[in-house]
């Protein structure tokens, strides 16, 4: 089931009501209610509900989706210019294209500062692997680097580490007993 969030027109019914509980005001203080002031404050009410769905209607949950882009996890952020992501290892190269771009897109914000002489926000994509059943081994497997300040810029620079993604497509060597 799909919801639509069209707030331009949830914007315009609200202009509506307000009109018309500013007119219901104007008339119960032309008439002398005993409601009038609760109308103003209903009024008034409406105008702040307006208001705030205008800003909504503004695009602000706008969201861009990369086709062929599969789920990650981001499992660190500093908040400045570095963030990891976490992806199965069962990806393919172009899935993780995909998600790169998509990860750069995901976690783009203004409020990012630049750390250093470096701006750059890099998304690194690893994969956790076990080479022993006791042991857990994060592996990079690829990154993308976008400019901190421009959210229109689609420059992104996308890096794929082939011998380690191409390390993950192996089966995994059995271990020999020499017992």
């Amino acid at each position: 089931m799909e919801s639509s969030l069209d707030f331009a027109t949830y914007t315009q019914w609200s202009i509506y009501a307000t009109v018309g509980f500013f007119v219901l005001a104007l008339l119960g203080f032309i008439w002398k209610w005993g409601i009038r002031f609760r109308l103003v404050g209903a009024a008034g009410f409406m105008v702040v509900l307006t208001v705030g769905l205008f800003g909504l209607s503004l695009g602000l949950f706008s969201h861009k989706t990369i086709p062929g882009a599969i789920g990650y996890s981001l499992v660190y952020d500093n908040g400045a210019n570095q963030a990891v992501i976490v992806v199965p290892e069962t990806i393919t190269k172009s899935e993780l294209e995909a998600t790169l771009q998509q990860a750069a897109e995901d976690l783009f914000s203004y409020g990012r500062a630049a750390i250093g002489s470096n701006d750059k926000l890099t998304i690194r994509a690893r994969v956790l692997i076990h080479p022993q059943d006791d042991r857990t081994k994060p592996v990079y497997i690829g990154q993308a680097q976008r400019n901190l300040g421009d959210k229109d810029n689609t420059n992104i620079d996308i890096q794929i580490f082939a011998d380690r993604l191409a390390q993950l497509q192996l089966p995994p060597a059995k271990e020999s007993n020499h017992e």
